[in-house]
């Protein structure tokens, strides 16, 4: 287990986690080795940390949800915080009230951070602008999902050893993912090499500005990678038709044990959930535990999460914090 002692501080100074972009390889190294200490620790013996007892956590999602909202709401009870769940569905947003009536109205509540999921980019930067406590940004649209990256990262460190250097295939619906986003800008500043594959409908235009390489041939892109993480398709945010059909995308874009061939014989496989399987997946690339870490990405939020609210509580007792 690493020394948690020995892990560098202050390693991040920003009030808020609001994406990946802008923060620097040594705050994402920070975020990774406390997520790190996190992650070894046997949940069974260590049930909670008495580290944010007294402090409060609001989870906000505007969106449903079920993995990552759980997840925070869990990360955030083993530091010991008190936590309240909100939902759209009986919120004042409901009757009328405007994400700004809902940011002052929480803020005189005297939250230490909000957990805020928003379906439109850039809602919760909007928010974190209005409130006095720490706001993690849970996923705002195509925009960023910051603590997805995070836990995507974490996951291909432990079983790789390293980020630096490899070769990773993100395919799908590039244009709708703020899954994609967010791990693009990770995995670049982490030097790694990313490779960016979906068809033609859902490639965003310029996107090899952001350092990646584009393909819309998935064998051509799989070729010798190291790590393949495929990704949802996202038909809620889709108006009009980006595809074919589900069994044509599935054809030429799903990942089944022919494509899998053509990357590395070590190359690991990953998925952020929920899958469609059949459309994204097959179940026996799914579910091949040997090359599949699906499962450990789940395991690592709860992991990275804590990390993010100690990170950022503790940002807000440093007289050097930055926005």
């Amino acid at each position: 287990m690493q020394d948690f002692e020995a892990i560098a501080r202050p390693g991040y100074r920003h009030r808020h986690l609001l994406g990946i972009e802008g923060l620097t390889p040594a705050e994402i190294g920070y975020l990774l080795d406390l997520a790190g200490h996190y992650a070894v620790q046997d949940p069974r013996a260590h049930k909670h940390s008495p580290l944010l007892s007294g402090h409060t956590v609001i989870n906000l999602f505007f969106e449903t949800s079920t993995r990552t909202r759980t997840s925070f709401e869990l990360a955030a009870k083993r530091l010991s915080a008190d936590v309240i769940n909100m939902s759209v569905a009986w919120s004042s947003i409901k009757k009328g009230e405007t994400l700004i009536d809902t940011a002052m109205t929480l803020n005189a509540m005297h939250p230490d951070a909000l957990i805020v999921r928003h379906p439109d980019s850039g809602a919760v930067k909007l928010l974190s602008e209005k409130v006095n406590c720490s706001v993690i940004n849970a996923g705002d649209g195509s925009h960023e999902h910051p603590t997805q990256a995070l836990l995507d990262a974490l996951t291909i460190r432990r079983r790789k050893g390293k980020l630096a250097g490899l070769t990773v295939a993100i395919c799908g619906d590039i244009m709708h993912s703020r899954v994609a986003r967010s791990n693009l800008h990770l995995l670049t500043t982490m030097g790694a090499r990313v490779r960016v594959i979906a068809p033609p409908t859902l490639m965003p235009s310029g996107i090899e500005r952001l350092g990646v390489e584009a393909y819309m041939d998935m064998r051509a892109g799989l070729r010798d990678v190291d790590i393949v993480m495929m990704l949802r398709l996202q038909t809620e945010r889709m108006q009009g038709s980006y595809v074919p059909s589900i069994r044509e995308y599935f054809r030429f874009y799903g990942l089944d044990r022919d494509k899998l061939a053509l990357a590395k014989p070590d190359a690991l496989i990953m998925h952020p959930g929920p899958m469609n399987r059949g459309v994204e997946i097959d179940s026996e690339v799914a579910d091949d535990i040997d090359r599949s870490l699906i499962q450990d990405q789940v395991e690592m939020g709860v992991a990275v999460r804590m990390a993010c609210l100690e990170a950022l509580t503790a940002s807000l007792r440093a007289p050097t914090e930055v926005p």
